[in-house]
Order: C-alpha cells, then sequence, then structure tokens
C-alpha cells in the first residue's frame, strides 16, 4: 500500500488523443496527450491522501490541495509514514517545492471541516454528521477546491460538513482574507455566507472571485478578490436559486431548472464562465454578470456521481477547448468549446498511469498540459500537450 500512494503513478506512459472543431478528412483535429508518468516525486515517507483540488499557476508549478486525514482513517500512516501538509506545491517537473495549511493556531482563520476538529461548528445545530461526507455519501471531505491568481495568491475552499467559508493565502502559506464563516445553514441566496463551496477561480481582469457554492447552496456566487465584498450570484439559467426545488436527475428533454452540484468553475480569456453542474451531468455558460449563453450534456445518461466534475480550458490563444473531469466514467471529455459538443477523450478506469480512479479535478497550465486530482486515487497526474493530430 506504502508504494502505491508514492509510486502509484510510476507506470509505461501513454498517449491519448483529444480534439478540436477543425475538420480534417472529416474528423476533427485533436490535441494529443502523453501521462508523465514520473511525475509527480513527494519526499520520502510522505504521501497525498484524496486530492479534493489540483491546479496550475502561471508558472507552471502544480499546486494539490489534498485530504490528510484519509490516510490517517485508511491506516496508511504507520512506520514512520505520514501524509503531507494540506496544500502542496510542485515544480513543472514534479519535483516537491513546499507544502504547508490546516487549522490556524492563533484563530486567524477557520480551517475546513474533517469532522467536528474544531468548535465553530458547534454552532451549526443543524450539521450532525459524526463523518465526513464529500457530497454523495463516502467519507472523505474536507479540503476541496484550489486556485491560485496573478499575484500567486492561493484560495481554497472545502466541503466538510457545515463549510461556509474561503481562505485567501500568500504562495507561502501566509493567512490574508476570509469570506464567510463555517457552522451556517444552507441558504443559496445568502449574500455574507457560502454552503460546502466546491470549486473555484479568480478572473483577474476584474479582479473578482467565483465559486461554484455547490455541495450545499447551489449557486455561483461573485465576490470581490481584494476585499471580499459580496458582488452577485445565480443560478442554473441564471434563475434564482430554488434550494427547495427536486434534485431529481433527467437523462432527457430540457434540463432541470436549478443546480445539483455546481461543481467546477473557470472563466475564459474573453469573459465566459464555465459551470460543472456535477450531477446533472452538464455545462453551462454565462457572462460575467451571470446571463445564460449555451449549455452542453456529457454522457447525460451516466449514473454514478456525476460526469461533470472540474472543467479547464485549453492553453492556445483562442481556447477552443475545453477539458471536463468525468469522474464517474474516469476520463476527461474533451469539448469543442463554441458547440459544447464531446469531440474526443482521454484515460479511462484504472490504477496505472492514464488511468483515473474517481477523476475529482483538473486544469492546465500556460504550456497546455492537464494537470488532474484524484479524490480516491490519491494521486496528481500530469499529461503533457504534444501537439495537434493531422
Amino acid at each position: 500500500m506504502k508504494r502505491h500512494f508514492v509510486k502509484g503513478v510510476m507506470f509505461a506512459a501513454v498517449a491519448f488523443a483529444g480534439a478540436q472543431p477543425v475538420m480534417a478528412q472529416n474528423k476533427p483535429v485533436v490535441p494529443i496527450f502523453k501521462v508523465d508518468s514520473n511525475f509527480p516525486t513527494l519526499p520520502e515517507h510522505m504521501l497525498l491522501g484524496g486530492v479534493g483540488g489540483a491546479t496550475a499557476d502561471s508558472h507552471g508549478n502544480v499546486w494539490a490541495f489534498h485530504r490528510p486525514h484519509t490516510l490517517e482513517e485508511g491506516n496508511a500512516t504507520e512506520n514512520g509514514w505520514g501524509p503531507a501538509p494540506p496544500v502542496v506545491e510542485f515544480s513543472p517537473t514534479g519535483k516537491y517545492l513546499q507544502g504547508w495549511g490546516g487549522i490556524s493556531k492563533d484563530g486567524q482563520y477557520q480551517w475546513f471541516n474533517r469532522g467536528g476538529l474544531h468548535a465553530a461548528f458547534a454552532e451549526c445545530p443543524s450539521c450532525t454528521s459524526e463523518r465526513r461526507l464529500n457530497g454523495d455519501g463516502r467519507p472523505g471531505s474536507g479540503e476541496h477546491g484550489i486556485a491560485i491568481d496573478a499575484q500567486d495568491n492561493v484560495w481554497l475552499t472545502g466541503n466538510g460538513d457545515g463549510d461556509g467559508q474561503v481562505l485567501k493565502f500568500t504562495k507561502d502559506g501566509k493567512f490574508l482574507l476570509q469570506i464567510g464563516k463555517g457552522g451556517v445553514e444552507v441558504d443559496s441566496n445568502n449574500t455574507t455566507h457560502l454552503s460546502r463551496p466546491a470549486g473555484i477561480t479568480v478572473y483577474d481582469k476584474t479582479n473578482e472571485v467565483f465559486v461554484a457554492d455547490g455541495y450545499g447552496n447551489r449557486r455561483v456566487i461573485v465576490f470581490d478578490a481584494k476585499t471580499g465584498a459580496y458582488k452577485r450570484h445565480w443560478g442554473a439559467y441564471g434563475n434564482k436559486p430554488d434550494d427547495k426545488a427536486s434534485k431529481g436527475r433527467q437523462a432527457t428533454g430540457m434540463g432541470p431548472a436549478q443546480f445539483n452540484t455546481p461543481h467546477g468553475i473557470e472563466v475564459s480569456r474573453d469573459g465566459i464562465v464555465y459551470v460543472t453542474d456535477r450531477a446533472n451531468n452538464r455545462l453551462q455558460a454565462f457572462t460575467l454578470e451571470g446571463k445564460f449563453i449555451k449549455e452542453g450534456f456529457i454522457k447525460r445518461v451516466s449514473k454514478g456521481t456525476g460526469t461533470a466534475f472540474g472543467v479547464g480550458l485549453s492553453a492556445d490563444p483562442e481556447q477552443r477547448f475545453l477539458y471536463i473531469a468525468d469522474g464517474s466514467n474516469e476520463r476527461i471529455a474533451i469539448l469543442d468549446r463554441q458547440s459544447l459538443q464531446e469531440i474526443g477523450h482521454i484515460g479511462g478506469p484504472g490504477r496505472k498511469a492514464g488511468e483515473f480512479f474517481h477523476l475529482h479535478s483538473l486544469d492546465v497550465d500556460p504550456q497546455g498540459n492537464i494537470i488532474t486530482g484524484e479524490s480516491q486515487g490519491y494521486r496528481v497526474q500530469k499529461f503533457v500537450f504534444k501537439g495537434l493530430s493531422k
């Protein structure tokens, strides 16, 4: 088991094809990727737990936000082996650079709930879960989303029981800002707090932070990235969020009028907000102000916990491709950004390099490489962009 956690990616590399909306001999031209089977490298006796979020900064460094308690619960920390700090930074080649994070020793901020580890959640009578649930009935929530802004600040979310906060730190772990607080009720129209937020991204042109506030609440919410001041929020199709609406899933016809689990979020260079609605198996696109533009479905008839976890944009100037973490089918779906139609995919279920076990998050670095995190595979992988197919 120890070898699995540290060297689980040390297998033969596999190449996969993606796509773009340019047709050549009736076939789409697709981006080609090859998994880096040597990425990343952790210090001796250090392990990653369930990876909630994985991202890349403007320098190509890779960041993982993982759940150390998942290792402790699995008895993986014996004989000198132990979890890495919750926030881990790797170089573009996968070298371990630093790690930090965890419960504040001086009370500056509220860390994310792992099942009652700090007193803030006593304020929430409805937060009665004795275990940490990740939104689909499995243990292992807490640390979840991560984003790095243009100033190299690190933004974090948590989906533990009662979590209602977003945290901002410097790249070396100095606390800067908390938005919201833990121990609050679900309320998708509350402008002060969140409820078990999932994905997060910062749009530098407007200096705004966009949050997929989706395990408790059912919305996108936007704050000023400097002050934390509330700006706006919206639900599916730009509707006002309704927490009483059914979460029943539909495999055909019109999509549900409300989000089920808004989970991943990204903003394109041209100012379009892309939101993955995990359990509704769909992606929706909005203006920066929340006006609905269009939607696309990802293997809509699939069961499981959803096919639309994380979302990333290709690194070419036009950002022609969207990459979707499909955690139910254990693959990356590749969409044409103009049509939102699937035109290729990467990977499949398994434990080898290039395969996935509960693919949960993804991002794209400045060179167009895809970074992925697995919440039950306990690892980060890097898929190196090799060019376009002919």
